[in-house]
């Protein structure tokens, strides 16, 4: 039970850190935040900088109430509580809601959907897609707006740190990431403690896991594979569990709290994705860097760790493609049609350019498409095979080119 000046005490000293001056996200300007009667729902893993983001949104709100759920004053709150957050409403009259972390509060998407039909316009960001997902889906159905924010991307970072686009200040963005408060101080134990935090609370704790260590052994064994290829059939002995289902279950709850991203095998037949491994990236390289037993000086798979987030924050559908032992690292999709192909390699040199060459042509005769792209880390270039057009690209190029 929450009473009303514990309530109100919270919410005037969360206002007051809305107020801090915050760098702004490139998100903020495709935010479309003039549709009534739907909520905005932003999620993404935890201190990636949501909250900073609906403060900036706030800004942009004459009349508006803040309320982070997800603070030592709020442990406990119920749904009879809201009662009392409807007497504050009341009294302050805002024309907008902003509900941090809201999903900590069992039936929150019902008291959402009342808000709505009472003219409110309402944000809520949370930190696991499955459990917004699922509740969303039973109570909010059409009625929601979905976006996610991912920690800085490249031209972020230079914004944020003030550096120019260089293939060595790329190079320190895949060592450090884009977690803003990693890339602000530099301390590892920002890192380590937001994982930890994540494994405990939101994994373990939420779906009543009991094998702590096992968890954190997978966590620890798909970072130190990005860029790899992955199968819960092949992993049981590796992390200390008996059944590749456990193994299933546990790679969804590691996606669904934003910590990796997995990328299945292109096929038309759905079966097929399922059947077939599929690759891992990290949702941010500084909790690679972090995690790992040792930094790695894999350049290359790195690399295409990046590409991959920058290419999830552009919206694509992502595949990678693998026939006749033909590879090509990411199939771009839309609306699950094919559009583009993308190739990524340190250094393209004569010992690896039939290897990338090859999977990236076999890829567009199977795709029937004329254009195909490498990245790598700072090369610039055009080659034609027959009447296919390749272009090569530095990685920080292609980062910070015009949208």
């Amino acid at each position: 039970m929450i009473s009303k000046s514990t309530l109100e005490e919270v919410i005037t000293w969360q206002l007051a850190s809305t107020q801090k001056p915050t760098f702004q996200r490139a998100i903020l300007e495709e935010l479309d935040l003039d549709t009534q009667n739907f909520a905005y729902i932003i999620s993404g893993v935890r201190r990636c900088g949501k909250s900073t983001l609906v403060h900036q949104i706030m800004h942009k709100q004459p009349s508006s109430l803040y309320l982070n759920f997800d603070t030592p004053n709020l442990y406990g709150f119920e749904m009879n509580d809201f009662r009392v957050l409807d007497v504050i409403i009341d009294e302050r009259k805002p024309e907008w809601l902003f509900f941090d972390e809201m999903q900590v509060v069992k039936g929150w998407e019902i008291y959402v959907r009342s808000k709505l039909e009472q003219g409110y316009y309402v944000v809520v960001t949370g930190s696991n897609s499955s459990m917004l997902s699922r509740e969303l889906g039973t109570r909010l159905t059409g009625r929601h707006l979905d976006y996610t924010l991912y920690p800085f991307s490249y031209s972020e970072y230079l914004g944020f740190t003030q550096s120019e686009a260089s293939a060595d200040t790329l190079k320190e963005y895949l060592r450090i990431g884009g977690m803003p408060e990693y890339v602000k101080t530099g301390d590892p134990r920002v890192i380590t403690d937001l994982i930890s935090d994540i494994l405990y609370r939101d994994i373990l704790v939420r779906y009543n896991l009991r094998d702590e260590q096992a968890l954190k052994n997978l966590f620890v064994y798909l970072m130190g594979n990005t860029g790899n290829l992955v199968s819960a059939n092949k992993l049981t002995s590796a992390i200390g569990v008996k059944s590749s289902a456990t193994v299933g279950e546990y790679f969804t709850y590691l996606e669904s709290s934003f910590l990796v991203k997995f990328v299945p095998k292109f096929s038309y037949s759905y079966k097929s994705q399922l059947l077939n491994p599929r690759k891992v990236y990290s949702i941010d390289l500084g909790l690679h860097t972090v995690s790992t037993p040792s930094f790695s000086q894999d350049t290359g798979h790195r690399l295409e760790n990046e590409v991959c987030l920058e290419l999830i924050r552009k919206g694509y559908e992502l595949f990678y493609f693998s026939e006749n032992q033909h590879e090509c690292d990411f199939v771009l999709c839309r609306n699950n049609t094919p559009v583009a192909l993308v190739q990524v390699c340190e250094i393209l040199t004569h010992e690896n350019e039939q290897r990338e060459v090859s999977g990236l042509v076999t890829a567009m005769d199977f795709f029937h498409l004329d254009y195909g792209l490498i990245l790598t880390l700072d090369q610039d270039d055009l080659v034609y095979n027959g009447d296919k057009e390749i272009r090569i690209l530095p990685i920080w190029k292609w980062l910070t080119a015009d949208k």
